[in-house]
């Protein structure tokens, strides 16, 4: 397969899990209730996401550094929202 297709595949895959956060962030948003989001699970998530976009900028792909910095925004967003809209951010 081509690189350009591979890339076209990645951009796709990137967005497509990128995207998915939007319905939660705008949901809180809404709400102002982020009770049922875990805490921990966001955590280990947003690390999880900055370490692929650390490993995207080591290897230079554009795909993992675009989808990873924008989910990386996204969940900042969701944890901020749970440590402001939840008690204790439990």
């Amino acid at each position: 397969m081509e690189k350009i297709h591979i890339g076209i595949i990645g951009v796709i895959a990137g967005a497509c899990t990128t995207l998915s956060f939007i319905p939660q962030v705008v949901k809180i948003v809404r709400t102002r209730h982020a009770r049922d989001i875990s805490l921990y699970m966001y955590l280990i998530l947003t690390a999880g996401v900055l370490l692929w976009l650390i490993y995207g900028i080591l290897i230079g792909e554009f795909p993992v550094i675009l989808a990873n910095s924008v989910t990386l925004v996204l969940c900042l967003a969701v944890l901020v929202m749970k440590m402001r809209f939840s008690k204790g951010g439990k």
